[in-house]
């Protein structure tokens, strides 16, 4: 009965005495390790409807009954069939074939069943092909969110960006900071303007300009802690934000670090370029609320004041007698 396998690979030919003499091969691939052939049919599949067969006899009052099985052991999948009583040498045996029915997804998982283990007719069949379709197009889908999201990321991060200096912009300044008075942290906020950087453009050139602006940002970022940020605002002027911070020595120690570092000579094409800095301060520990757009008056106004102090110095708000000496012999 070769020609079960092919157009019923989930059969099993029953005896008379109920133990299966031929299994499919597909139905022996579901039941392994266990033996198929040689065992009983109720001792491996259980009849959910109708319920309470328990032997030959109530199976072949079944003819042509739709039954509902599980198997008694391993996954508890539900299983469709149809028996058709055998003559058998004068007694009655049974053909039994099943299916997986609307369960044919997981059982495909659970057994590791391939189109091959389904007969050419078996709807099943195109079940599997939809799943595969579905699964290559999901593949296909999630690859293009994931380049969609990169695509979104680089997009958003490029919108933050300072494109020469690569630091933030205004607009994820304003972001950040936005987040920062929500969350209720302290920081100190401290404005940077650039002394003689425009002698630097009219002497050697724009080109030598934006060298210098990409110098002041890697020497400035080699000064602060990964979690603070540094904004580039105008064509010289910058803006650093300190997280966490609420002590004036220290924020004036920080300042005095940046001037000295930026007060060192520039080469672009073999030529010294020199500049300074000046720099306002304030602490958001000063005030009763956070107020982003007094604090920045202040930072400016701040700011303002060391560049009438003679540049190359700093004031923190309310202005004190921290200053540095201005820069020497620029050339």
């Amino acid at each position: 009965m070769a020609v079960l396998d092919r157009i019923c690979p989930m059969h099993a030919v029953l005896a008379p005495t109920g133990h299966i003499v031929q299994a499919g091969p597909t139905l022996a691939k579901v039941i392994m390790p266990r033996a198929v052939t040689g065992t009983r049919f109720l001792d491996l599949f259980e009849l959910v409807r109708p319920a309470y067969v328990q032997d030959m006899t109530g199976l072949l009052a079944l003819d042509a009954a739709r039954l509902r099985l599980r198997l008694r052991a391993g996954p508890r999948h539900a299983f469709k069939g149809v028996l058709a009583p055998l003559d058998m040498a004068g007694a009655r045996g049974a053909l039994v074939n099943l299916s997986f029915g609307i369960s044919v997804i997981e059982a495909v998982r659970d057994f590791g069943l391939t189109g091959a283990d389904f007969a050419a007719t078996d709807l099943a069949t195109e079940m599997l092909y939809m799943l595969e379709a579905k699964s290559a197009a999901m593949e296909e889908s999630r690859k293009l969110n994931l380049r969609l999201e990169g695509a979104r990321i680089a997009a958003q991060e490029q919108a933050y960006t300072d494109t020469l200096t690569g630091l933030k912009n205004r607009r994820a300044l304003d972001h950040i900071l936005y987040r920062m008075v929500q969350g209720g942290e302290d920081f100190a906020l401290m404005h940077l303007d650039l002394d003689y950087f425009k002698r630097v453009n009219d002497t050697h050139g724009h080109a030598a300009g934006d060298h210098v602006l990409q110098v002041v940002a890697r020497r400035m970022l080699s000064l602060i802690r990964p979690s603070d940020v540094i904004a580039r605002v105008g064509g010289d002027e910058f803006i650093l934000l300190f997280v966490g911070s609420n002590a004036r020595d220290w924020l004036a120690d920080v300042a005095q670090r940046l001037i000295r570092r930026l007060e060192e000579p520039v080469e672009h094409d073999g030529r010294i370029c020199r500049i300074s800095a000046s720099i306002g301060a304030t602490l958001r520990c000063l005030y009763d609320h956070a107020d982003i757009a007094r604090m920045l008056a202040d930072s400016d106004q701040a700011l303002y004041a060391a560049k009438e102090a003679g540049r190359g110095c700093y004031m923190i708000h309310p202005h004190g007698p921290e200053t540095r000496a201005t820069l020497r012999d620029v050339g």
